[in-house]
């Protein structure tokens, strides 16, 4: 069971939300010590999902908690806009799969550095994706 021990809500409609969000993510791993590895795939993982929130759907939200499993303490952020949505999540979840023309690590590079990875979406109601990244994982 996960637990939730804090919240904080970050609204994301420009470019510099883009900076205090990553500030953000990357001072509430330090203060659950999480490793600088684990700090840095969290923190590119939470980009690469902030970048397409802005690019597809012009800004959203994300919720960043501390959670608790046990004994381990992660970091959730849930990513949710009012944008297109994705027509085909299993076609964006493939390697080399963008509508976007863009170099950036896609849906699947980014479920590759965390922890856990879900992803929800409606045409013409928007998308959610949720990530955990453990400090000892």
């Amino acid at each position: 069971m996960i637990l939730s021990l804090s919240k904080d809500t970050v609204t994301v409609a420009q470019e510099q939300d883009v900076v205090f969000l990553k500030n953000r993510v990357k001072e509430v791993a330090v203060r659950i010590k999480m490793g600088l590895v684990n700090q840095t795939r969290l923190i590119t993982a939470a980009s690469e999902l902030v970048r397409n929130m802005m690019r597809y759907a012009n800004g959203g939200k994300c919720l960043i908690e501390v959670v608790s499993s046990g004994r381990n303490n992660g970091v959730r952020l849930t990513f949710s806009d009012s944008g297109p949505g994705i027509p085909d999540i299993t076609a964006a979840m493939r390697d080399g799969f963008s509508t976007g023309k863009s170099l950036g690590l896609g849906l699947p590079g980014t479920k590759r550095l965390v922890n856990e990875f879900d992803i929800k979406s409606k045409v013409g109601e928007g998308t959610i994706v949720t990530i955990i990244k453990w400090a000892n994982g």
